[in-house]
């Protein structure tokens, strides 16, 4: 079971998702809009740095946007994955200085580094993702299905406009040719409005802003399996119901409200928040995880800490591994980590053991709509795997480098 807790406070929006009453994401807003992601620019390039296959551009934030080459030409898509080669192109050769040029924010910027964005637009609908300058149709890996994901390719090639691109999304599965063609209708006439507006806007300017986080909670997060929704404020009781009754939405009927104040402490999201801030997780058994995160690179070690089992040691290793596997990609979802991850298992005498562990590493990262990949074991035994990067991480958002140790957690002696 699934269920969304919303809590206001101030000008402040915050949400979670709760699976079986377990903590596994959070979500905030300050304001109207806080989130860049998604947001299109009008852009000037201030600089080119060939040395890096990249340039900076001036889209009005604080910091200068990161374009880098393979985000400047058009896109080659297998399935729903760029698979872009960098030494096809120079960006020299591309892009100029003070050209003007549309854009669209990838990665929000994070410390002293602007934000990351493409020229690539794409703008996500609940179930396609609509591509305007790029003529493609692709479906979601995570739809298995051989027939129903040629079905969905074949309806959208059928329904997109000519020249533009598509990609269905996962809950798009079982979807109807009417319900289809809607969404895509949808996102094509909000790109027409959105060139109306290109010509109106200065440069820097912001173009078009993404959804607020009740709309992308409804276009995103709140899937099938959503049973219940409780929110602290009629008024967004209200938004929710209509937008959910606008894409036939039975969660419609399980929006309730809850005014006795304190939602995220009476669920216990803070507690939940607060424990994923620090570096070591405990496990049920008494065994542990310890997590580091770099800026490219988060680390985890596990342990077996308190728990010693009862039979034998392989016993005892292949349990809190397993525990461990199931832990280590709600923590990953929790905290919002990506990029590369190395895992330490307990070392593992018996192959079927380490396959075992695999395996279950990969179905719980299943569940997470976030790109996962599990690579599997290296030769010094540590599992790899990465997670796309999407937004800032949970400590990004709730915390700031102390002054005292610079940030690594240690003051000085």
């Amino acid at each position: 079971m699934k269920e969304i807790i919303l809590e206001q406070s101030d000008k402040r929006l915050r949400a979670a998702l709760l699976e079986n009453g377990v903590l596994m994401e959070v979500y905030e807003q300050e304001g109207e809009h806080s989130r860049l992601v998604g947001n299109i620019y009008k852009g000037r390039v201030e600089n080119i740095l060939p040395g890096m296959q990249a340039a900076f551009v001036d889209i009005g934030l604080e910091r200068n946007a990161f374009l880098y080459v393979g985000d400047a030409v058009p896109a080659r898509y297998q399935e729903d994955e760029s698979t872009f080669h960098p030494d096809e192109a120079r960006v020299e050769l591309i892009l100029k200085p003070r050209q003007e040029l549309l854009v669209q924010i990838l990665k929000e910027p994070v410390g002293t580094k602007g934000a990351r964005v493409s020229t690539n637009l794409a703008i996500a609908g609940r179930y396609v993702v609509f591509m305007p300058n790029l003529d493609y149709v692709g479906v979601s890996r995570k739809i298995q299905e051989g027939e129903e994901r040629e079905r969905l390719r074949t309806l959208a090639a059928l329904l997109k406009p000519p020249g533009t691109g598509i990609i269905v999304r996962t809950l798009a599965q079982g979807l109807s040719e009417a319900e289809l063609e809607h969404d895509i209708t949808h996102l094509a006439g909000l790109w027409t409005d959105i060139q109306s507006r290109i010509q109106h806007v200065s440069v820097p300017g912001l173009v078009y802003q993404d959804l607020g986080l009740v709309e992308r909670l409804v276009r995103d997060l709140i899937d099938r399996d959503v049973e219940r929704i409780t929110v602290d404020q009629d008024r967004l009781a209200a938004q929710l119901r209509a937008s959910l009754r606008e894409i036939g939405h039975a969660a419609a009927k399980s929006v309730y409200v809850d005014m006795r104040g304190k939602l995220f402490e009476r669920y216990e999201v803070d507690y939940e928040i607060k424990k994923a801030l620090q570096p070591k997780v405990w496990l049920k058994s008494g065994g542990y995880l310890v997590i580091h995160q770099t800026e490219a690179l988060t680390t985890i070690d596990v342990n077996t800490g308190k728990y010693v089992g009862k039979h034998s040691l392989e016993e005892t290793v292949l349990h809190t591994n397993l525990e461990a596997a199931a832990e280590i990609p709600r923590q990953l979802r929790l905290r919002n980590l990506g990029g590369i991850i190395i895992i330490d298992f307990i070392d593992m005498a018996l192959e079927e053991d380490k396959n075992r562990i695999i395996e279950a590493l990969k179905a719980y990262c299943e569940r997470d709509k976030t790109k996962c990949d599990v690579l599997g074991l290296t030769r010094l035994g540590l599992v790899e795997m990465t997670r796309k990067k999407v937004g800032q991480t949970l400590a990004a958002r709730y915390t700031k480098p102390c002054p005292a140790c610079g940030g690594s957690g240690r003051q000085p002696g």
